[in-house]
């Protein structure tokens, strides 16, 4: 058993950073697809365009901010399958048009030290 968690294997937080919104129900479908039928979406913004558009000594920077979008989708999930995670990537990678291009989202994951009340139980 992993400390803090009670299950037999270590548990990941993936974090996907959606840049655009308008992809969001085919990336929650890619999900459930993945094998991962939980997680949580927030509203986000990046710090350019928070910088650019409420910190009046970047006011300048509009300029290169045209075509960015600038509202992001932040979608969080404990996950315990690592193969679910590879599984994910290729399908966010399949429809975002490349994760590895500017301007698509950012997939990272991390290491869950400790998890409770977790949809299907802390302990699987």
């Amino acid at each position: 058993m992993y400390p803090y968690t009670g299950t037999k294997t270590p548990m990941k937080l993936v974090i996907f950073v959606l840049n655009r919104e308008e992809l969001l129900e085919r990336v929650l479908e890619a999900y459930v697809e993945a094998g991962i039928e939980g997680a949580t979406i927030l509203d986000s913004e990046g710090m350019g365009r928070f910088l650019t558009y409420e910190v009046p000594l970047f006011a300048d920077f509009k300029e290169f901010m045209k075509g960015n979008k600038p509202y992001n989708k932040t979608i969080f999930s404990v996950v315990r399958d690592a193969e679910a995670i590879e599984r994910l990537r290729a399908l966010l990678d399949e429809i975002c048009g490349g994760l590895s291009s500017p301007g698509t989202g950012i997939l990272f994951s991390v290491p869950v030290d400790f998890a409770t009340g977790l949809v299907g139980g802390d302990d699987q």
